[in-house]
């Protein structure tokens, strides 16, 4: 083996050891691949998502070599979908620990307050009342639109898609734990969808703090 050759390969190795290192503990790429986001988040919405914001993890364990902020109410977090570990899911906080959650009539109400929803979309003029019996629409601790109330567990976070009529959420499939939410989205480095591209979103800044309007 050549020196030059080895030099390059030695070079490419370094590379891609960088990148990962970036992509494990810094910044990572992620592609929004539904509507459950909308209007804020579009399908096509190619993200960069700050991963040290909520901490750094040791590789494949639950243990944190620094813990970073934990997420408010109105912040939106991308995180491990618990059920499956593997997927990526991306939503807003709706509920910290301790906080009890309730929906009425789509209205989400925190420890007893209504909460300040400005993001929050509707895209169907339907209310499911509470005893509603459809597959996909009724929860176990209610239905889409009325639900709860429900104490979120400790280290544990209640989520939810902006857009309410179409986002599988803590609703349908619970809580997620503080060690499953890894990083919050800043901005939006391409947007494109049905071969056409958005480019009024390209470079568009993300608000990820949202006013807590409890």
């Amino acid at each position: 083996m050549s020196k030059k050759f080895w030099d390059w390969t030695k070079s490419i190795l370094i590379a891609l050891l960088i990148a990962l290192f970036i992509r494990t503990f810094f910044i990572e790429a992620f592609k929004i691949p539904s509507g459950s986001m909308e209007p804020t988040l579009l399908p096509g919405d190619y993200i960069l998502v700050n991963k040290i914001s909520y901490g750094i993890k040791i590789p494949f364990t639950h243990e944190f070599l620094w813990k970073g902020k934990d997420p408010k109410v109105g912040d939106i977090v991308v995180f491990r979908y618990p059920p499956d570990p593997s997927v990526h899911f991306i939503k807003r906080c709706m509920g910290v620990p301790g906080d009890t959650v309730q929906i009425i009539n789509r209205q989400v109400y925190i420890n007893g307050k209504k909460v300040y929803e400005p993001y929050a979309y509707f895209s169907s003029p339907i209310i499911y009342p509470r005893n509603t019996q459809i597959p996909g629409i009724t929860t176990p601790y209610g239905s889409r639109d009325n639900w709860g109330p429900v104490k979120v567990p400790p280290h544990e976070y209640f989520m939810m898609g902006d857009n309410r009529d179409n986002s599988y959420d803590s609703r349908f499939w619970g809580f997620v734990p503080r060690y499953d939410i890894t990083g919050e989205p800043f901005i939006i480095y391409f947007s494109i969808y049905d071969w056409k591209i958005r480019f009024n979103r390209i470079f568009k800044i993300i608000n990820t703090n949202a006013q807590d309007g409890r």
